[in-house]
């Protein structure tokens, strides 16, 4: 007894420690391997966002197996990325070649206190503060080589990270059924059922809030670029695009937008910048009060209150990335919760008043009118047929003993 009371502290000590390393152990892990995690949530966001598509040309088309509509559907939205991308990115990298081409004869004008870059030169003594700190200039300029190095890493990285998310979501889609029916087959009927329909209110809520996000972002850059076309802002399609991909954000995605919108008019005329903030005031009121109830509520259903709060926790955790899934995470928690809280009250309702609540290892009493049946190779109990052992001395059931001699209620013989 004193060895077992000894060793039971130490045990349990041990079992504390061993818990406390196997956490650390995971956190360490999960914390180098962020960014293979971050992959897997954006893939796993994209899996379910073209599930729908997938399935409809798997019902639809007969001849069409689901790899290849899997790649049909992948190869459209790279098609549409690409698209995008080159739209975007084509036009700043000619403006750039083309300032670039330009900049010998700016250096030149500046020199000689021609055009606005000389004129400011010479307006706040530039020049003479140049000359006065050319040391730490050259230094500054010496040491630009290293964040130069880290931002074509970053953007190795970065084609990386999205060829990777591009595989990971299509294996995710097309072996996507299998793995699922895999796993809820290993579990009971009823505990499967429950989960597998949580999981498609889930993906539901993913789905709805990817259509419903992009198609309000299509519906700002397109009223965006007709503001800008209508007041001859130059570069009017690449702001817009700029403004559309930045109201993906939630919230503070639209106001992003529009400071640039609004700078680029500002630069072009003081009447093109007035308009274009008096329109993006008016859109934002619209978009709050308009768009996003009616296309978001009827797939997340989330309060405003809810909203705010899930996207500041999400952006300080996760950065943009954060900010962007923080609404499908906040809605799928809600999901979870309500059906943890339906089966509670379920299993409270099915329970008699007054009952307590069954223990573990105890068993549920007999109820009233019932006996027990004998169970596979136990004994009948005495009188279920079989003769009763009578002892030495005693009368069998059912008969009165006789009385003896000398005793009261006896005859004399």
């Amino acid at each position: 007894m004193t060895t077992s009371s000894a060793r039971s502290p130490a045990r349990t000590t041990l079992t504390v420690i061993g818990l406390v390393l196997l956490t650390a152990f995971v956190l360490g892990l999960v914390y180098e391997a962020r960014r293979v995690l971050t992959w897997l949530v954006i893939a796993a966001f994209f899996a379910v966002a073209l599930y729908p598509a997938v399935n409809w040309i798997d019902r639809h088309v007969g001849w069409c197996r689901r790899w290849l509509s899997t790649l049909l559907v992948f190869l459209l939205v790279f098609v549409i990325l690409a698209g995008l991308t080159a739209l975007f990115v084509l036009p700043l990298v000619n403006d750039v070649t083309r300032f670039a081409d330009q900049v010998p004869a700016l250096v030149h004008d500046t020199r000689a206190g021609r055009g606005p870059l000389g004129a400011l030169v010479n307006r706040f003594h530039l020049r003479q503060y140049a000359e006065q700190h050319s040391g730490q200039i050259r230094a500054y300029l010496s040491n630009l080589g290293a964040p130069t190095l880290a931002l074509i890493r970053g953007a190795v990285t970065a084609v990386v990270g999205a060829i990777t998310v591009f595989v990971l979501a299509y294996l995710m889609v097309l072996e996507g059924p299998r793995v699922v029916d895999g796993v809820l087959g290993l579990l009971e009927p009823r505990r499967a059922e429950r989960i597998h329909r949580v999981g498609r209110d889930c993906a539901r809520t993913i789905t709805g809030y990817i259509t419903g996000n992009l198609l309000i972002s299509v519906i700002c850059g397109a009223l965006t670029y007709a503001v800008l076309a209508l007041l001859h802002v130059p570069f009017a399609g690449l702001i817009a695009l700029f403004v559309a991909i930045a109201d993906l954000i939630p919230l503070v995605g639209a106001t992003l937008g529009a400071v640039v919108a609004a700078l680029a008019g500002f630069f072009y005329s003081l009447t093109a910048g007035i308009v274009v903030v008096v329109f993006f005031i008016v859109y934002q009121q619209v978009e709050n009060h308009l768009l996003q109830p009616v296309i978001l509520a009827r797939t997340v259903r989330l309060d405003p209150l809810t909203v705010l709060i899930s996207i500041l926790i999400f952006t300080e955790l996760a950065g943009i990335l954060g900010a962007l899934l923080a609404i499908p995470i906040a809605g799928m928690i809600q999901i979870i919760a309500r059906e943890v809280w339906s089966v509670r009250r379920q299993r409270r309702a099915a329970q008699p008043s007054g009952a307590p609540a069954p223990s573990a290892g105890s068993e549920p009493a007999p109820s009233a009118g019932s006996e027990s049946a004998p169970s596979a190779g136990s004994e009948p109990p005495p009188g279920d047929g079989e003769a009763r052992p009578v002892a030495e001395g005693a009368q069998p059931p059912g008969r009165e003993a006789a009385p003896q001699v000398g005793q009261p209620g006896s005859r004399g013989g």
